[in-house]
């Protein structure tokens, strides 16, 4: 009889444990299910990152930022090692100076031959008229002696004059003759000077040539001073964008390459929240639906975002996400980019819940997990 009480007793004690365990799960343990509208999945915060990186290889002079310091857009980051390219800079300037030199004294002297040029050929072009007018004066001279001294000669031989007087005519004539061949010859030496005076013009466009060679060196010196310009100011490193220094790969003193990072920097006012949607409810998920990201640091703040990206290949889910179960399951990234992070509360590896409204009249649920 006493073991037929005793297992009453068990069996009652057992149907009431039962009873007490089902009305607590129902009570406290139970997840009610998201209404039909939403989909939730989970995740972590990430941002988009931005390598710093410098474009030449040199020594790291000095750093101005460490690990989880804000920074602006244009914000010195640090100073590579610059005194080789300083040196190299003031060389290209001189040779700038030097080139400039070169060409305003050719411009100066273009601008004088340009002057010179057409009084030149007016001087020249006056002494050729000069000069024909002085043969045409000893031509007729000439002619003039000649005449004379057949006259003369004539005369003397009859004796109406005296002989002297026929052989001065005859040195006349001779002297004419010889005015003449002098006259012809300063006439010759004035068309060369007016012939040497019209190449004026043909030098003003050679001076003209020689200016534009001057004036495309002048550009190469420029062009090499502010290759110097440029490699100096790459020398100074600074942030591409705002964000915060994740990441500071270097120190000072040490040797960088060209192109390897110094720095990590991401944007705390573009992160976005990467999660897995199960392949049942992907077709629910498309571009520009709202979303809110749920934190445990803020459990009653939830982050209004937007849906912008959705992968369109399936894979399986990541194990730091879901549990062994769940990871042989089909999923989609989806990334949700928050609206605004006020005060930058939110940080890339912050894990997350997201629920995604795709029915615009369904109210908004917090994750049920």
């Amino acid at each position: 009889m006493a073991k037929f009480f005793k297992r009453v007793f068990m069996l009652l004690l057992i149907c009431g444990l039962a009873v007490g365990g089902y009305y607590a799960w129902d009570r406290w343990g139970r997840v009610e299910p998201l209404p039909d509208g939403l989909v939730q999945a989970n995740g972590r915060i990430e941002g988009d990152h931005v390598t710093v990186a410098s474009k030449f290889a040199g020594k790291i002079n000095e750093l101005l930022v460490r690990e989880g310091d804000s920074v602006k857009a244009g914000q010195v980051l640090a100073h590579l090692d610059s005194e080789q390219v300083k040196a190299k800079l003031r060389q290209a300037e001189q040779a700038v100076e030097a080139a400039r030199a070169q060409y305003r004294a050719a411009q100066s002297g273009l601008e004088l031959l340009e002057r010179e040029v057409p009084l030149m050929v007016e001087t020249a072009e006056a002494s050729l008229e000069h000069a024909k007018a002085v043969v045409a004066k000893a031509k007729a001279a000439e002619q003039q002696s000649a005449r004379d001294a057949s006259r003369f000669t004539e005369l003397a031989s009859r004796g109406t004059i005296d002989k002297r007087k026929g052989e001065e005519a005859e040195l006349g004539w001779t002297v004419a003759k010889n005015d003449v061949r002098v006259a012809l010859t300063a006439l010759t030496r004035a068309d060369k000077q007016l012939a040497e005076a019209n190449l004026g013009e043909r030098r003003v466009h050679v001076k003209s040539q020689e200016i534009a060679a001057l004036a495309a060196q002048v550009a190469g010196a420029e062009a090499v001073r502010d290759e110097a310009k440029s490699v100096l100011d790459d020398l100074t490193i600074t942030a591409p964008a705002d964000g915060v220094i994740t990441t500071r790969v270097v120190d000072t003193g040490e040797i960088v390459a060209a192109g390897s990072p110094l720095f990590d920097l991401v944007n705390l006012d573009r992160l976005y929240l990467k999660v897995y949607v199960p392949e049942i409810e992907i077709g629910h998920v498309r571009l520009q639906l709202p979303a809110r990201v749920h934190t445990d640091a803020f459990p009653e703040k939830p982050f209004p975002a937007k849906v912008l990206y959705v992968s369109s290949r399936a894979e399986f889910t990541p194990k730091e996400v879901q549990t062994s179960d769940e990871r042989v399951k089909l999923v989609y990234a989806v990334k949700l980019y928050l609206d605004e992070n006020p005060d930058h509360q939110l940080t890339p590896g912050l894990p997350a819940d997201a629920v995604i409204r795709w029915m615009e009249d369904t109210p908004w649920a917090k994750p049920q997990w």
